[in-house]
């Protein structure tokens, strides 16, 4: 299976390094796995959904 390292996950999925490790620490990645001090991913695996954001019907703009 192939690999990609935590900044190439970022760079594909245009969000932070940071947020990525949390993605990985918090087990929100199929198949990440931590080996000599740094995360691997899937190629194949899917951004998560940010939970920050609210969408749909549920998001009410404030402004």
């Amino acid at each position: 299976m192939d690999y990609m390292t935590l900044r190439e996950a970022s760079e594909k999925w245009g969000v932070s390094s940071r947020q990525v490790n949390y993605y990985c620490v918090e087990g929100r990645i199929p198949g990440a796995v931590k080996m000599a001090g740094v995360w691997l991913m899937p190629k194949g695996a899917e951004k998560p959904v940010d939970k920050r954001r609210k969408s749909g019907d549920d998001y009410e703009q404030k402004w």
